[in-house]
């Protein structure tokens, strides 16, 4: 006989016994009271709770208690824990306050943009990286192949919160920083020692506001990202920005998320880029479609300057296919066509597609 059938036994034992002292508590326990307090109503009454409450409780417990046999074609769980559906925007930006980090340190490192390992190839190599800042131009074209591995790893950590703002309909406040790093490899370029033909790093500070709302808007964010490729002289493009980001969910499938920005100017002498603007544009469009089984994921990037005579757009499309490499990775494939695939490109356009893996977001 198993444990759980002994306890199952006992408890129903104690369930029964409970409910026949109920059952009679009408003679031989109630007697004493209808004696003791036959012209007091209120002391009769509380009499007749002093009694009849433990053998209550005892029921109550063993009611809550008692565990099917594990092999009964009727066995349900004691405690059901009811499975909780978060969609994409809840997770990424922990909106419903049910991260599984620990909060006493930092949130630890918790996935922000996608994180993928790809072979890319381009249709217009950039073989001479321009900038109208003085001394900028690369007097001599580099010896590139068409094409390289491009990897993107990025991440954030939680740095504090508020819930139950309760605020111009804004709920929760949460603080985040994050890191993206995009890196562009001459792997297959062996006659050239296969170099690092750039790596942009971007670090940021984001505040997140949360509606709490089952649809619609679901958040606002204001962040500042210093984007930067760590280089100097002909090759080091850099820029500042302020921005604002809107995002909006339907269905637990479908993700909009709405970003424009602001340049803070370079005080320096020289701007590494100063028509950065003129090309990358000044506020991008995620669109995200996911699943409900999260098997795969859609993602569409719209980039464009605004500018109605000189207009200039960039687009990426993002597929994580239902293939599957362990529990971890999906192959992955990538489409981008305009200026400012890489950031010593935000002046060139190109097309490019790519094929590899990427990491699970969550």
């Amino acid at each position: 006989m198993t444990m759980n059938m002994k306890r199952n036994i006992w408890l129903s034992v104690v369930f029964y016994t409970a409910q026949v002292s109920l059952a009679y508590a009408g003679g031989d326990i109630l007697l004493p009271c209808a004696q003791n307090y036959p012209d007091d109503e209120a002391g009769r009454l509380k009499c007749y709770d002093q009694r009849v409450a433990p053998a209550s409780a005892l029921a109550s417990v063993a009611r809550k208690n008692i565990v099917p046999d594990e092999n009964s074609e009727t066995s349900t769980a004691a405690s059901p824990t009811p499975s909780t559906k978060r969609s994409y925007l809840a997770r990424v930006w922990n909106l419903d306050n049910l991260t599984n980090w620990d909060p006493s340190q930092l949130g630890r490192l918790q996935p922000y943009r996608q994180s993928y390992l790809l072979v890319n190839k381009t249709s217009n190599l950039n073989r001479q990286p321009y900038s109208p800042a003085i001394g900028h131009n690369t007097p001599i074209p580099e010896d590139l192949g068409a094409a390289e591995i491009k990897f993107q790893l990025s991440f954030k950590a939680d740095l504090g919160s508020q819930r139950n703002i309760d605020l111009l309909g804004i709920k929760t406040f949460r603080l985040w920083g994050a890191y993206t790093q995009q890196s562009y490899w001459q792997a297959f370029n062996i006659k050239n020692r296969s170099p690092f033909r750039e790596t942009v790093y971007e670090p940021e500070l984001v505040a997140t506001l949360g509606t709490g709302r089952e649809s619609g808007l679901k958040l606002i964010n204001f962040g500042f990202v210093h984007q930067s490729n760590g280089q100097t002289l002909l090759k080091e493009r850099s820029w500042n920005r302020l921005y604002l980001l809107g995002g909006w969910e339907w269905n637990d499938t479908t993700s909009v998320m709405v970003r424009g920005w602001q340049r803070i100017q370079n005080r320096s002498l020289i701007d590494d880029n100063p028509d950065i603007g003129d090309y990358l544009g000044r506020g991008d469009l995620v669109i995200r479609w996911e699943p409900v089984d999260k098997s795969q994921s859609i993602a569409l990037l719209l980039r464009n300057n605004l500018h109605r005579t000189d207009n200039r757009g960039y687009t990426q499309i993002d597929w994580a296919t239902p293939a599957k490499f362990g529990n971890a990775a999906r192959m992955h494939i990538q489409m981008t066509s305009g200026f400012g695939e890489s950031l010593i490109d935000y002046n060139h356009r190109q097309n490019t597609i790519g094929l590899g893996v990427s990491f699970r977001e969550w």
